[in-house]
């Protein structure tokens, strides 16, 4: 089984809404971002997605969250970008996101400029890189349930 084949029995655990959704961000995230080293991480509160500029977590930049009711865009090094607009939600001291209404939220001119700060602070190169793109991290064995409703999850 191919990373690519891991990842899509992840998102096909969300019910059909936020399946299509995730998938729709995704795309658009991997034609902006060629270059990225996709890290996924099947934990147990979401499905994570993580674009870096390398195979290792401190090479993050961004992360595609799926939550059984809404996908997020989250900013590795949110605290520090400019938002004027007060797009950014979280209190960590390093990370902050957005919630995606839908995969065109990505392209509002705000959060386009956030993603544009982010990436000059931490570059994702524009190549397809050397190593595997898309890598399994890791596979959390409990997990919250994946659709609305559920009970268990594993």
């Amino acid at each position: 089984m191919t990373p690519q084949d891991q990842l899509d029995g992840f998102i096909d655990q969300f019910s059909p809404r936020v399946a299509a959704q995730a998938r729709a961000v995704l795309d658009r995230m991997r034609a902006r971002l060629p270059g990225a080293t996709q890290l996924v991480y099947d934990n147990y509160n979401a499905l994570a997605i993580a674009f870096a500029a390398g195979p290792k977590l401190a090479d993050v930049v961004f992360s595609i969250a799926v939550y059984p009711r809404w996908v997020s865009l989250f900013f590795a090094g949110g605290v520090a970008l400019d938002d004027p607009l007060g797009l950014l939600k979280g209190a960590g001291s390093k990370v902050r996101h957005i919630v995606l209404e839908t995969p065109e939220t990505l392209d509002e001119p705000g959060v386009r400029t956030l993603i544009d700060q982010a990436l000059a602070a931490r570059a994702i190169p524009a190549a397809p890189p050397e190593t595997p793109a898309l890598v399994i991290k890791s596979v959390s064995a409990r997990r919250r349930p994946r659709r609305p409703g559920l009970t268990s999850g594993a």
